[in-house]
């Protein structure tokens, strides 16, 4: 009767054990099977890591931008920015919360090879696909000159961001009076052939960004550039991914 008893008592310790070790593994596997973001250049950091309930719509990963397909070294969906631009960002979007909005992110980081992608574009005259979308009223050839684009970005120094303001409630994007990279005078901050309310929602975004340490550029109401930033003479090259 010891015997039995004793071998019962074996048995469920075992069972035990074996439940414990199947946790652990299940455990294990978990943690190991969960997405984690590559390590970053120092003093960068993903921007849904600093705002978790950040928006976003990455142009340059898809083909809904000036080239009509993805960038080179934009791997993944995925919005960097230096930490400094990053802290400052998050008061913008912590007092566009307060009154029902927020923010949404076109372009942050962008690798250098990505400029090199658009120079390259650029050269080939024959490539207009995008043209009646992005630049109806501008020849190719003159997108340098006019300043829409630059063989050194500012986005590529890491403090560079292209945004908008979305609507908490609706989940809409605010109507600014131009698309996001129409390279054309109607998106220029002050172009004055737009309603009173879209001269408004400019100015409402222009005045939080600059509020928190951002500087507007005339030529495009989305793009700002942290005054202060922290590598403003550094054009990094590292693929978002």
């Amino acid at each position: 009767m010891h015997a039995y008893l004793k071998t019962i008592a074996t048995m469920k310790t075992s069972i035990v054990i074996k439940a414990i070790v199947i946790l652990l593994f299940l455990s294990f596997t978990t943690i190991s099977d969960k997405p984690t973001n590559p390590p970053l250049h120092e003093g960068f950091v993903y921007l849904k890591d600093v705002i978790p309930n950040l928006r976003s719509d990455l142009r340059y990963y898809g083909p809904n931008n000036f080239i009509g397909q993805p960038l080179k070294g934009y791997n993944a969906p995925k919005c960097i920015l230096s930490k400094k631009a990053a802290d400052a960002l998050t008061k913008v979007q912590t007092e566009l919360e307060r009154i029902g909005f927020g923010l949404l992110i076109y372009d942050a980081y962008r690798p250098q090879q990505a400029v090199d992608n658009m120079i390259s574009w650029s050269e080939d005259d024959s490539d207009t696909l995008m043209k009646e979308d992005f630049y109806p009223n501008i020849d190719k050839k003159d997108l340098f000159k006019e300043g829409y684009i630059s063989k050194k970005s500012g986005h590529s120094r890491g403090s560079t961001v292209d945004l908008t303001i979305v609507s908490l409630k609706t989940r809409h994007i605010l109507n600014m009076g131009s698309p996001y990279d129409l390279l054309d005078e109607k998106s220029s901050i002050d172009y004055p052939n737009i309603t009173k309310n879209q001269r408004a929602l400019r100015m409402l975004l222009r005045r939080r960004m600059e509020k928190h340490g951002f500087k507007s550029y005339d030529k495009e109401w989305w793009h700002f550039t942290l005054k202060n930033e922290p590598f403003p003479n550094t054009y990094f090259n590292f693929p978002v991914e």
